[in-house]
């Protein structure tokens, strides 16, 4: 099965993007403009109504939302060993994506960097912003405990979870947050992420970087 991975950069993307280059096995990158306007056009809408990256696109395949794209990608692609084939490796997988897809990217993250999707009036969203910055706070200082002591995620070895965490550590550098003094055992996690040849090809090809 060939895969096109429809991506923009440095967004939730990136994660299935470097997934893709861990796999190893051919395959073609949509990359859009950053910030990704090309979402509101009509031939985007076609392809996902829901108007959102990443998509993961084959022959009569179309897929939707990073952690069901990285959970497919680890399921079919078990030689990679992405994702543990025991059931409490799965479940805790699922667990880290709900919780970073919801609680902390699509209320948080939204509340600092997209105000306007919950207020109409500019003039109304310093609060918001101020109550996401805390949710944020809140959510690492969570995630820097679950990291503590540990090498990755999930279990003893590098999975799926670990490139999803590392587009959330790379947007705190974005909001300016000092990630390495506030978060170190986080900032440990992200410098070995940074050291595979797989991220270094994915984020040379989105033209970004993870400390700015």
């Amino acid at each position: 099965m060939h895969y096109t991975l429809h991506a923009a950069p440095g967004s939730c993307s990136l994660a299935p993007h470097i997934i893709m280059e861990e796999i190893g096995r051919p395959y073609s990158l949509a990359l859009m403009s950053p910030g990704h306007p090309e979402t509101k056009t009509d031939e985007f809408r076609r392809l996902n109504p829901k108007g959102r990256i990443p998509i993961l696109l084959a022959e009569n395949f179309s897929l939707t939302e990073a952690p069901a794209i990285l959970l497919h990608l680890g399921l079919e692609n078990p030689d990679a060993k992405l994702l543990g084939t025991d059931p409490i490796s799965i479940v805790r997988s699922i667990e880290w994506f709900n919780w970073l897809s919801s609680a902390v990217h699509a209320v948080a993250v939204r509340m600092i960097w997209r105000a306007d999707f919950f207020l109409p009036d500019e003039s109304m969203y310093a609060p918001l912003v101020n109550k996401g910055k805390e949710h944020l706070a809140s959510a690492f200082a969570l995630i820097e405990s679950k990291l503590n002591g540990k090498i990755w995620a999930v279990g003893e070895h590098y999975s799926i979870v670990d490139p999803y965490l590392l587009v959330f550590y790379r947007w705190g550098n974005r909001m300016a947050i000092d990630m390495q003094n506030d978060y170190p055992a986080w900032t440990s996690h992200a410098r070995r992420l940074e050291t595979r040849e797989a991220v270094q090809r994915a984020i040379l090809q989105e033209g970004i970087s993870l400390w700015e």
